[in-house]
């Protein structure tokens, strides 16, 4: 699989005069991989970099569109792209399947992998010198002497066999990442349309609960209506109910809902064209009203994504934003999300902004910019309490602020809103 089969690639019109979204929700698929083609590139160029091998499938993905048997991949680094600053971006594929990526305009060539099935039958030790001298053959054809080659997974046997053919193998990893940082317009649609499918598959969710039903059941209308919307996996099995709703990470399980519990889910979800769709609500199971004690924490997990949301704009540090960030109640504070927002992209993903007393522990200073997709956090629940509320939003920093693109409602009813 890939961004768009070949058969569906279709020339999407601008949207019409007069549109006042500042989201867009179209996209051309030959732009989407043509932009971040060009945005690798240039990083390479900043870094000095004569070409990348890449072995992660996000990376991958975001090189050239290419997909192919992504979960299998992401434990086995049989499959690696060759990225030249200039050259043929050159596909080395596992056996019998290059069909699958071939008709891309992005990729050039095809050869067989020769790292095959290094996770699972001990190659490593055979495979790595081959490897080293094909990729350095690539190199001193087309990098004018340069020899620097960076690997997204730089297992020390790979950077050996390079090392020994007279090349600067380096990890970048974190160089790839800080590239996917900003957001091509293309990609911004993509995003868009991978909420709107997963703001779906919440509401029947929604629409699901009720006394009786199992988390696991729940968590089984969420992820078959995202595959119906054209989504992919979803990353975790953050959906529980009542007691495990704090403290929060408890996965879905085997437990019933019962009448008045809260049930909070995180959808991280890779949604369709690849995208990352990462939004959280909580809910009230009837029949009857909440306890003012759950009213209570939902308004305050709604004040701060808020607060927080009403922060962000194009120049303000990450520090500063941990410093500005909203206050939250020392009995709280020892059940924080752990993050104040992250990036989203293809996965989780840059920055990651902490609390202020976690700053210098989990972050690393930078600068919000006109691009970024971000989720906004939030998590309110104390020791020796069965509730907590997990709410999240997702935002795009423009050019003044930010644009929302995550809409699913608020519940009116934990609000305390009269209907």
């Amino acid at each position: 699989m890939t961004d768009c089969e070949p058969a569906t690639i279709p020339v999407v019109p601008s949207a019409p005069t007069g549109n006042t979204d500042p989201i867009p929700q179209a996209f051309e698929p030959r732009q989407l991989r043509a932009g971040r083609l060009a945005r690798l590139r240039a990083m390479m160029v900043e870094e000095d970099y004569a070409a990348l091998v890449l072995f992660d499938p996000n990376n991958q993905r975001y090189a050239t569109g290419s997909r192919n048997m992504f979960g299998y991949f992401l434990r086995n680094s049989t499959r690696y792209i060759y990225v030249p600053v200039q050259g043929p971006i050159i596909l080395f594929e596992y056996p019998g399947s290059e069909h699958v990526s071939m008709w891309l305009e992005t990729i050039d060539e095809h050869r067989v992998s020769k790292v095959v099935w290094s996770a699972v039958n001990q190659r490593d030790g055979q495979s790595s010198d081959p490897f080293g001298a094909e990729i350095a053959e690539l190199v001193r054809a087309h990098a004018g002497g340069n020899t620097k080659v960076g690997l997204d997974r730089a297992a020390v046997n790979l950077v050996r066999s390079l090392e020994a053919e007279g090349l600067r193998a380096v990890d970048c990893m974190q160089d790839t990442l800080h590239c996917r940082r900003i957001k091509t317009p293309e990609e911004i649609a993509c995003l868009a349309q991978s909420v709107a499918g997963t703001e779906a598959a919440v509401y029947e969710v929604e629409q699901a609960i009720k006394p009786g039903v199992t988390e696991n059941e729940l968590f089984a209308v969420l992820y078959g209506n995202v595959i119906r919307q054209g989504g992919e996996f979803i990353e975790t099995r953050l959906l529980n109910s009542g007691p495990r709703t704090n403290p929060w990470f408890n996965e879905a399980s085997d437990r019933p809902v019962r009448p008045g519990e809260l049930i909070a889910l995180d959808t991280d979800t890779i949604g369709c064209h690849g995208y990352y769709c990462d939004f959280s609500r909580t809910f009230h199971a009837g029949p009857g009203r909440p306890s003012a004690y759950q009213k209570e924490l939902y308004r305050m997990a709604y004040d701060q994504i808020h607060y927080n949301m009403d922060l962000l704009r194009p120049g303000l540090s990450y520090r500063e934003l941990a410093g500005q960030a909203w206050k939250i109640p020392e009995r709280f504070y020892d059940r924080r999300y752990p993050s104040i927002i992250h990036g989203v992209g293809l996965h989780g993903e840059t920055p990651l902004v902490a609390h202020q007393g976690d700053f210098d522990k989990y972050s690393r200073d930078g600068v919000l910019e006109p691009g970024m997709v971000v989720s906004v956090e939030s998590y309110i629940g104390e020791v020796d309490a069965m509730d907590g509320v997990k709410l999240e939003e997702q935002v795009v920093i423009t050019e003044t602020g930010i644009a929302k693109m995550s809409r699913y409602p608020y519940s009116d009813t934990l609000l305390d809103r009269v209907l």
